[in-house]
């Protein structure tokens, strides 16, 4: 059986992604971008082929953003704390290119 991380939703993340999210095809993609955070295998190789995981430059914490669908720019906010991973937002495709002005329009969220 494959290893898994743990993945918490404080900030119900995932009950406003399905309300959010436009089309079932994002709210499939949602659901295989938590599969692949999850997914132990892919941190430990450091190889996200769906969500391209990458961590967000020009703010001092350590967030990170995962793809749900490339093409229409919806991601999803990470952050890691004792080798768990905190949802934190997400992010609408028009909105994606401002990450830090999202990031700071919710600081509360961000540790």
């Amino acid at each position: 059986m494959a290893e898994i991380k743990v993945l918490l939703d404080e900030y119900g993340v995932i009950f406003d992604a399905h309300k959010q999210l436009p089309s079932d095809k994002l709210r499939i993609g949602f659901i295989e971008a938590l599969a692949e955070l999850e997914n132990n295998e892919c941190h430990r190789t450091r190889n996200f082929p769906k969500t391209r995981l990458h961590r967000v430059t020009g703010i001092e914490q350590a967030i990170y953003r995962a793809d749900i669908d490339k093409i229409s720019g919806w991601r999803i906010h990470v952050q890691y704390s004792n080798k768990e991973i905190h949802l934190k937002d997400v992010v609408k495709g028009s909105r994606h290119d401002n990450v830090v002005q999202v990031i700071k329009s919710k600081k509360g969220r961000y540790e």
